[in-house]
C-alpha cells in the first residue's frame, strides 16, 4: 500500500472553486475522463448537497505495468461520492475504482475549504491510497501509480483554472449581453424622440 498526499491553494473564493469542481469534466487537460454520469443527487436536512457520479476513464498505464498485470484493457469505472456543505463551507469528494479491483485499488479523497485567513483563497487537500494485489513488484507498481496520480493531480488543478476562466468568461458575456439589451431600448427611445 502506498499513500500519496498533496495540498494546493487556489487564488479564488470557495464558492467559485466549488462551481468549477462540479463542472470539471470534460476538459482538455484530463482527456482520460471520457464520461460522467450523475447517478443520484439530493439535499439532506442540513442543506448539504450529496452527489453520486460514475466516471468512465481510460487509464494510460505504462506498457511495463500492462505487461506485469497482464491486462491491456484500460477502460476503468470510478465511483465518486461528494458532499457540499454550504454552511460549513466544505466540499469533500471521495472516489474509488470499481473495475480492476482484483488487481489495484485507488481510493482518493479531496477536501476543499476556504483559506482560514483569506476568504479569496481556497485550500485543496488530496490523499490517495494505492494498493496493488496479486502481482509481483506490487511495491514498484504502487510507486508508478502514485507518480501518475501526482501528474494527474497537477492536470486536474490546471483543469480547475480552465473551468474557472470559462465560467468567468460566460458571466462577462452574459453581463455584456444584458447591458446591451438594456441599452438598446433606451437608445431606440432616444432616437425616436428626435
Amino acid at each position: 500500500m502506498k499513500i500519496w498526499t498533496s495540498e494546493h491553494m487556489f487564488h479564488h473564493p470557495w464558492e467559485t472553486v466549488i462551481k468549477a469542481a462540479m463542472q470539471k469534466y470534460p476538459n482538455p487537460m484530463n482527456p482520460s475522463v471520457i464520461g460522467v454520469d450523475v447517478l443520484n443527487r439530493d439535499i439532506d436536512k442540513q442543506g448539504c448537497l450529496h452527489s453520486q457520479r460514475l466516471l468512465s476513464t481510460e487509464w494510460g498505464l505504462p506498457s511495463i505495468v500492462k505487461s506485469i498485470i497482464g491486462n491491456t484493457r484500460t477502460r476503468t469505472y470510478i465511483q465518486e461520492h461528494s458532499v457540499v456543505d454550504p454552511v460549513g463551507q466544505t466540499f469533500e469528494l471521495k472516489s474509488s475504482n470499481i473495475t480492476f479491483t482484483n488487481l489495484v485499488s485507488v481510493d482518493e479523497k479531496l477536501t476543499y475549504k476556504p483559506h482560514p485567513e483569506d476568504k479569496e483563497k481556497t485550500i485543496l487537500t488530496q490523499e490517495a491510497i494505492i494498493s496493488v494485489k496479486g502481482v509481483s513488484l506490487s511495491s514498484y507498481l504502487e510507486g508508478v501509480m502514485a507518480s501518475s496520480i501526482s501528474t494527474n493531480a497537477g492536470k486536474g488543478r490546471e483543469a480547475m483554472e480552465w473551468v474557472i476562466r470559462r465560467l468567468n468568461a460566460e458571466i462577462e458575456e452574459l453581463a455584456a449581453t444584458a447591458c446591451g439589451t438594456l441599452r438598446t431600448p433606451m437608445a431606440a427611445a432616444a432616437v425616436t424622440e428626435k
